[in-house]
């Protein structure tokens, strides 16, 4: 067995004296400094502790752009007799093509000759074979790109309903919007508005919620749909889930048939650039109130 260990850290020495030669630049080679000599006084007294396994990068320029491709070598006590452990990878690589790449290597490997030096062989075919894997990462990469800038729509939903009191109903809309991450407003009184605002999916799935199983005198108004390229929140007009209860006409005590005043909820609206709205809920042009 000693002498077979001692063949074999012969060999690799012999391996790494010729990719010295080939890799003479700083950076080309990265060996640590007593991997050899650790090597050599083995050699030279075989009866003490075995050396580390030897360990090296080769910094490999791939295609005429010259992108790094680093193979990491280490070598078992028995290399070339057992097979090197080799890892090529590249900042330029997404961790896929990385992965397909070194499958490919250690096949190519696999199916060299067993007991013969083969970093070199290895070396060669990192330079021959990774072009295509870059480029296939580098496609990818656009493809992530132009996926990034794929136009995001915000939904925004206008709901007038005759009247809004009931407190479990309250409750379902402040729940539904929190939970939708949608905002907007709920005008309590008669009569009653809502709006949400957010993902599409979302406001369709609230407009769902809130009218089941039998809300009749509710409808929705109107509809904005506004694309972006950027985040959809940079279009809303509201920053939470308002809860409106502006002042009624008259005194009606504790009665539930009082009216808002709607010259308030219409300056709120101008407020958040919707006074357009105004007209379409209530079929009127409305007056700002004295």
């Amino acid at each position: 067995m000693a002498g077979a260990v001692r063949e074999c850290l012969e060999l690799q020495l012999l391996e790494v004296e010729m990719l010295l030669s080939m890799f003479p630049k700083r950076g080309e080679m990265s060996l640590g400094e007593d991997a050899v000599p650790s090597i050599q006084r083995y050699l030279r007294n075989a009866d003490g502790a075995l050396p580390p396994q030897l360990e090296y990068c080769i910094a490999v320029d791939v295609g005429e752009e010259k992108v790094k491709v680093e193979l990491q070598v280490l070598l078992p006590h028995l290399y070339p007799q057992v097979a090197p452990q080799l890892f090529a990878r590249s900042d330029a690589l997404h961790r896929q093509q990385q992965l397909q790449l070194n499958t490919h290597l250690a096949s190519h490997i696999s199916s060299l000759d067993s007991g013969d030096l083969c970093i070199c062989e290895a070396v060669q075919w990192v330079k021959d074979n990774s072009l295509p894997y870059l480029e296939n990462c580098k496609i990818s990469s656009e493809c992530a790109s132009k996926e990034v800038r794929v136009k995001k729509t915000l939904h925004r939903m206008w709901i007038y309903s005759h009247h809004i009191y009931r407190q479990e109903l309250r409750k379902k809309i402040f729940d539904s919007a929190k939970r939708l991450n949608l905002t907007g407003f709920c005008l309590t009184g008669k009569p009653g508005v809502i709006c949400v605002e957010g993902l599409r999916e979302n406001c369709e799935e609230f407009w769902r919620v809130i009218r089941y199983p039998n809300w009749k005198h509710i409808s929705c108004k109107h509809v904005d749909n506004i694309e972006t390229e950027g985040s959809i929140d940079n279009l809303r007009l509201f920053h939470g889930f308002e809860d409106l209860q502006f002042q009624a006409h008259g005194d009606y005590g504790l009665r539930n048939d009082y009216h808002m005043d709607l010259g308030q909820f219409l300056e709120f609206l101008k407020q958040h650039q919707s006074g357009h709205i105004f007209q379409i809920l209530f079929g009127l042009e409305g007056k700002l109130s004295d």
